[in-house]
């Protein structure tokens, strides 16, 4: 039986590398997937040309926010996988009210519709972030949401209010929540594309502060094979943490891009005023995801990361336009 799914935010970064992966010759074979995509200014349909003649594949632009677009899109599909999102941080410190509206507004119109629609299964993708920040070990799935940016607030009430339809109604409703993403495709307004294609035109990169903060890395293909593990053998009203196992100050980090692109640090480095409320580390315990559905990260982050820059360096066409749109 064909699963028919409703991709959300399947123009951006993460969504559209689930779309041409999950329509791509190592995926199921028994989808039709469907696109709604609002084409914001992190939306590029450039992402999708891949798969665009695929016979199960669609494409409707629209916002998550209409509750009649919506609806009749729920009517078509079986299940949701959610993406759509405003995730910029620096965004949504200058102003929280879109970061409100999409994610927040947003998640409640598509789990409301697709309760109603009777939707077999929705994943709601969302991020380590509403965690919060870690100074020692990894945060479980059941450790308290303590948010500190209006990006991840948002986040944690999209994640409470989707979460509350599994509770109240029953609707099969899984989470992910996931590490910091890297890899190809990526808007060059997040740290490792940012910095990449600056070093690549010889340009600076600000780094936050003293350059401590300590994310951990994950490739879009381990979190992709991460939600399709979710997607197909999940449990309903269930959180899994997906992370990729490679910690990295933003110092080291650094280092690494500045080695990958031929720049040196006195030339390359600027450091600028800290992020506000900038959260000091992130770390999810991922035991649950790899006992229950054997997820593992299969990426090298070495590998992954000389691929990414490998990426960005061949394909100046995709991202030179959209470094305009980048600024704040």
């Amino acid at each position: 039986m064909t699963d028919r799914i409703l991709v959300t935010g399947g123009a951006g970064f993460i969504g559209s590398h689930y779309v041409r992966t999950v329509l791509g010759p190592q995926g199921p074979g028994d989808v039709e997937l469907t696109v709604l995509d609002k084409l914001t200014y992190a939306g590029n349909p450039a992402n999708l040309d891949e798969v665009r003649d695929h016979p199960g594949f669609r494409f409707v632009q629209g916002d998550i926010c209409d509750p009649e677009l919506v609806a009749k899109l729920m009517a078509e599909h079986d299940q949701v996988v959610h993406f759509a999102a405003e995730s910029h941080v620096d965004r949504s410190i200058d102003g929280g009210a879109e970061f409100v509206r999409t994610n927040v507004v947003g998640t409640h119109t598509l789990i409301d519709a697709a309760h109603r629609a009777g939707v077999k299964t929705f994943v709601h993708i969302s991020t380590d972030e509403v965690y919060g920040s870690i100074d020692e070990g990894s945060w479980p799935e059941t450790h308290p949401l303590e948010p500190n940016s209006p990006y991840s607030s948002a986040k944690a009430s999209s994640d409470l209010i989707a979460l509350s339809y599994h509770r109240t109604h029953g609707l099969d409703v899984r989470v992910t929540r996931c590490s910091n993403n890297y890899g190809h495709h990526h808007f060059p307004e997040k740290v490792i594309p940012l910095f990449i294609t600056n070093l690549l035109d010889g340009k600076k990169v600000p780094l936050y502060g003293d350059g401590g903060n300590i994310r951990d890395w994950l490739h879009i293909d381990d979190h992709v094979q991460g939600i399709e593990l979710v997607r197909t053998k999940g449990r309903a009203g269930e959180v899994y943490n997906i992370g990729g196992g490679t910690e990295l100050s933003n110092k080291e980090l650094t280092r690494l891009l500045l080695e990958a692109c031929g720049a040196d640090w006195d030339t390359s480095v600027e450091y600028v005023t800290d992020r506000k409320g900038h959260d000091r580390r992130y770390s999810v315990d991922c035991a649950k995801i790899r006992t229950e559905l054997g997820y593992e990260p299969r990426k090298d982050f070495a590998a992954g990361l000389a691929e990414t820059v490998e990426w960005y360096r061949e394909n100046r066409a995709w991202w030179e336009p959209l470094k305009g749109r980048a600024a704040l």
